[in-house]
This record gives C-alpha cells, sequence and structure tokens, in this order.
C-alpha cells in the first residue's frame, strides 16, 4: 500500500496546533511511526490528543495512558522563543523535504539560526572521533569544497571528523545535527562551536530544551544527519563507528553512502574499507561526491507532492475478534503490515489500526523499515 506523504501547508501552523503536536509526540507510547498514522488517520494533533486514551484502552492499555500537559508543552515552545530558536512541525512548508520524505520522519525540530539553509541540498560529513591528523585535514577540504560547489555540510557536532567539517564549511552553509537539546553543549569543548554555528549556520534537534542526550539518541540524532543529505561522506570509521549505523541509515533512506578509502594496517579505515566492498562510492576528492549527486539534484524524487488526499477519519473501532488475529500472528520475530494483513484476511487498514491501539498500549515494537514484533512482556 503506497504511503501517503505529509501534507505540506503554505503557513506556519497556528500555535494551538503547535501545542497540540508537541504534547502528542510527548505522550506516553506515541513515537515517530505513531505519531505519522495518527495524524493520517485523524488530521490534527488536536484530534488525535482527543482520541488516544480510547485508543491505548482498545489496545489493552491497562490504565489511563498519560498524555503531555498543555502547560509542559506550552513551556518548551516559549523556552524556544526565548533562546531565539523556532520550531517546525512535519507538514509545515518550511520543514526540511527530504526529512519530510522519510517514512517516519521527526515530528518536530526545533532550529536556532538561518533556516534558509534547509531549503538547499545538503551533503552529510562524518566520521571518527579519533580521528587521524590526515583526516581531519581530509575533511575539512571536503567540506570546504563541497560547500565551495553549492552544497550545505551537515554533521553532527561530534569530536574528529564532525567538528573539521563544520569549521570549513560555516561560510558556505553548515548544519549542526545535536542528540540532546538546542541549549545543551555536548561535547563540553564545542560550546563556542556551537553557538557560531547557530549565529552563522543553522542548529537542529528534535530534542526539547534542557534534554541531556543519552546513547541511544546518538543514532536518532544520525538519521537526521542522513536523512537530511542527498547523501554521506564517511571519512574515518572504526569497525564499530557510530559513522557506520549513520552510513547504514543513509542506505536505508535510499541515499548515496561514500567512503574515504584508508590503510588497511589503520584501524580507523576499517569501516570506511569495509563500506567500499559492500558497495559504497569512493571518495578522493570533493569532485567525486559533486558528479554523483549532481544528477540527483535534478531529480524530483525527494519532493512532496503539493496536492494530497485529504486524511480520512479512522473507523470508530475495528472488531474485537480482528484484533486478537492480529495479535495471534504477531510474535519475536519482526514482520511486516503486507504480511499480517495477508496471514490474518484483513485489509491493511485494518492491520493498520490493530497495530496503532496496540502500539498505544505499549504492546507493540516497532523496528527498521516497518517492521513490527510483540514487546518481550507479550510474548
Amino acid at each position: 500500500m503506497p504511503r501517503r506523504e505529509p501534507q505540506r501547508g503554505s503557513a506556519p501552523l497556528p500555535d494551538e496546533e503547535r501545542i497540540a503536536a508537541i504534547r502528542l509526540i510527548r505522550s506516553e507510547n506515541v513515537g515517530p511511526v505513531t505519531y505519522r498514522e495518527l495524524l493520517q488517520h485523524y488530521g490534527t494533533a488536536s484530534a488525535a490528543l482527543e482520541a488516544l486514551p480510547e485508543l491505548s484502552h482498545r489496545g489493552g492499555f491497562r490504565r489511563v495512558i498519560r498524555i503531555a500537559a498543555r502547560g509542559e508543552a506550552e513551556m518548551e515552545l516559549e523556552r524556544a522563543r526565548r533562546f531565539g530558536a523556532q520550531l517546525l512541525v512535519v507538514g509545515e512548508a518550511a520543514y526540511p523535504t527530504p526529512l519530510a520524505a522519510l517514512d517516519a520522519p521527526p515530528p518536530l525540530l526545533f532550529v536556532k539560526g538561518d533556516t534558509g539553509l534547509l531549503q538547499r541540498q545538503t551533503v552529510g560529513i562524518v566520521g571518527s572521533r579519533q580521528c587521524s591528523a590526515a583526516g581531519t585535514k581530509l575533511a575539512r577540504q571536503l567540506a570546504g569544497d563541497i560547500g565551495r560547489a553549492g552544497f550545505v555540510v551537515a554533521s553532527g557536532l561530534a569530536r574528529g571528523i564532525d567538528a573539521a567539517a563544520h569549521q570549513a564549511s560555516l561560510d558556505t552553509g553548515t548544519v549542526a545535527v545535536l542528540a540532546g537539546g538546542l541549549d545543551f553543549f555536548y561535547p563540553p569543548e564545542h560550546e563556542e562551536l556551537q553557538r557560531t554555528i547557530g549565529e552563522r549556520g543553522l542548529l537542529v534537534s528534535e530534542m526539547s530544551f534542557g534534554f541531556t542526550p543519552r546513547a541511544q539518541d546518538f543514532p536518532r540524532r544520525n538519521r537526521i544527519v542522513s536523512g537530511l543529505s542527498l547523501g554521506v561522506v564517511i571519512v574515518e570509521a572504526a569497525r564499530r563507528s557510530g559513522s557506520l549505523v549513520t552510513a547504514r541509515l543513509a542506505a536505508e533512506q535510499g541515499r548515496e553512502v561514500f567512503a574515504v578509502p584508508g590503510h588497511p594496517l589503520d584501524p580507523r579505515a576499517e569501516g570506511t574499507n569495509k563500506l567500499l566492498k559492500s558497495g559504497a562510492t569512493l571518495v578522493t576528492e570533493a569532485a567525486d561526491v559533486v558528479s554523483a549527486l549532481s544528477p540527483l539534484m535534478k531529480a524530483p524524487t525527494l519532493h512532496l507532492r503539493e496536492e494530497e488526499e485529504a486524511p480520512q477519519p479512522i473507523p470508530i473501532e475495528i472488531s474485537e475478534g480482528d484484533r486478537g488475529r492480529v495479535l495471534a500472528a504477531l510474535g519475536p520475530a519482526p514482520v511486516d503490515t503486507d504480511s499480517l494483513a495477508r496471514s490474518t484476511g484483513l485489509s491493511v487498514r485494518s492491520v493498520q489500526i490493530a497495530l496503532m491501539e496496540l502500539a498505544l498500549a505499549g504492546r507493540l515494537e516497532r523496528h527498521g523499515g516497518g517492521l513490527v514484533s510483540l514487546t518481550e512482556s507479550q510474548r
């Protein structure tokens, strides 16, 4: 079943709906996928909020689902404004188009700086935190030349390669995606660089102000770096490097993956050399990236349709028997929606409704690629 893209409006959302969007994504058991499905079914965050208690109850939740308080959302929006930041909600025209085209884009983005950079073509450059001097020099050269070729450079503001890429692209356009809130400086020694990017480039985070990142938040940051980009360049990466996570996410998102070769005896090149063996495009200079991405800049594949089908109201409910059939078909092995529809004999829409209810009840675990399974407690 083709996925409907988020609707794009010509004007920013009114504050009332913006507050509802914050409340919805901050509510219990609502992640990016469930948020997207709720919006597809109900049309607005306000309508979806009203439906949460009944949906979670039908999914088997034994207590009242926690819905984020209005006051908390208002405070979050006010903190952003005091910091000089903006909130972009998926579906708004200002929200970056390549990111909105993903299967489950971040519902909210807090941004500070030049938001016009989000409307330009972007290349991600990432790599090892413990990089070599040669790796740092090459990252600077690549970022500078790619920037002068007209691209914005995106990275994760980490030590090493990320920092070198940001510093070299300050004059041409750089976007730093943070794992924590925009007011949290990590690593601490990058505070000045982070402030500078907020003034001359753009800071981006899906996290609320004051949020301290955890280990699991860095892959979420990485998916935004790759999601914003036409392609991602990996300069140096050890075998277990987080940069390889970015490369995997980029491939899953349909982005081009580039890698700089390294000496076979250098552990910092083990990951990039492996990427090259797996089909990544070899890069030794910026021209390699620019020539590979130039045809994609003319393609419409990352643009959303301007006229979208209006969200259809969700049916009042599916039967208990149908819900039970979906639950019985689920297990510890991840499975996709179409397979569940075939095995249960239900429509894809009915399966989606059942999965949304189960997710809100905390009984469903979502995996990449639209796969789902029961949570461990339900097996």
